[in-house]
C-alpha cells in the first residue's frame, strides 16, 4: 500500500486510485470534480455547493465541522480528504482511527498549489493536476496589482465583525492584488465598531461568505468611515484553494480596475 504524507507531515496508508471518496471540505470537492474523479466520490459535506449538478446527488455526510461520522461509517470510504482549519481536530483524530485521511494546510498561494498536486498523485490524476497548477500559476503570474499599496479591511462575518488577519489564505490573496492588510493579528480577529473607525482603512471588502454581507451592510459601516471605499466582494475567489482558483486572478483584475477609478 502506498505511503503519502499530507500537509500536516501525517503518513497516510491509502490504496492506488482510491475508489470512494468523502471530501469534507468544499473548495476540495470542487477540485476533486475538476480532476475527473466523478464516479469516485461518495461523500461530501452540505456545504459543498460546486459543481452544484454534481454535488446534489451525492451523499452528504454534515457540516465541515459537524461530520455525521456514522454517516461516513456506512459509505465506508478508503479515503477521506479535509483540512486542519475547516474540520475538527477530535472528528478527524476518530475518523483516523478507522480511515485514511489526507489532510490541506492551506495559507498561501503555494501550499495551495501543492495541495493540488498531492490530491493528484495519491487519486492518480497527477496529469490533470499539473495542468491545473501550471493554469493557475501563469494567471497569477499575469495579475498587476494596485500601482499604490491600499490599507484593506477584509470582513468575513458580522455580529461580532471578524476580519481575514495574517497568516491566512486571504491575507495572501490580498497581497497579490497589491493591497496592504490593515490587521497584524493572526488569523480571525474579532473587531468592534470603535475599533473598525480607528484602523481607518482605505477599503473595505464585505465577504460573501461566511457571512451574507449585502448592501444594508455597507451602509452601516460608511457611517463609522465614510471615507473609505467599501465593496461586496465574492468570497470563493478570495477563499476557495482548489480549482476555483483558475478564476481568481480574471476576479481580481476586475476589482483592481475598479478601485483605479474614482466612482
Amino acid at each position: 500500500m502506498p505511503l503519502f504524507y499530507d500537509q500536516m507531515k501525517r503518513v497516510v496508508n491509502v490504496s492506488a486510485n482510491p475508489k470512494r471518496i468523502v471530501s469534507l471540505v468544499p473548495s476540495q470537492t470542487e477540485l476533486l470534480f475538476e480532476l475527473g474523479l466523478n464516479e469516485q466520490i461518495v461523500g461530501v459535506t452540505k456545504f459543498c455547493i460546486h459543481p452544484a449538478d454534481k454535488v446534489k446527488n451525492i451523499k452528504k455526510v454534515g457540516g465541515t465541522k459537524q461530520l455525521n461520522t456514522e454517516r461516513i461509517d456506512l459509505i465506508k470510504p478508503d479515503l477521506i480528504i479535509g483540512n486542519k482549519e475547516e474540520n475538527e481536530q477530535s472528528q478527524i483524530e476518530q475518523l483516523s482511527q478507522h480511515y485514511p485521511i489526507w489532510m490541506s494546510d492551506i495559507v498561501d498561494l503555494a501550499s495551495a498549489l501543492n495541495m493540488i498536486a498531492e490530491i493528484g498523485e495519491i487519486t492518480g490524476k497527477s496529469e490533470k493536476a499539473s495542468w491545473l497548477t501550471a493554469q493557475i500559476t501563469t494567471n497569477f503570474d499575469n495579475l498587476e496589482p494596485l500601482p499604490a499599496k491600499l490599507n484593506v479591511l477584509y470582513l468575513i462575518w458580522r455580529k461580532p465583525y471578524m476580519a481575514a488577519g495574517k497568516h491566512t489564505f486571504i491575507n495572501d490573496m490580498l497581497a497579490r492584488c497589491g493591497f496592504n492588510n490593515i490587521i497584524h493579528q493572526s488569523r480571525y480577529p474579532e473587531l468592534s465598531m470603535a475599533e473598525i473607525q480607528l484602523l481607518d482603512p482605505d477599503v473595505i471588502l464585505l465577504s460573501s461568505e461566511p457571512y451574507p454581507f449585502a448592501d444594508q451592510h455597507i451602509n452601516e459601516l460608511k457611517e463609522i468611515v465614510p471615507e473609505a471605499r467599501i465593496l461586496l466582494t465574492d468570497g470563493e475567489l478570495f477563499s476557495w484553494y482548489g480549482s476555483r482558483l483558475l478564476h481568481s486572478p480574471g476576479y481580481f483584475r476586475t476589482l483592481i480596475k475598479k478601485l483605479n477609478t474614482k466612482e
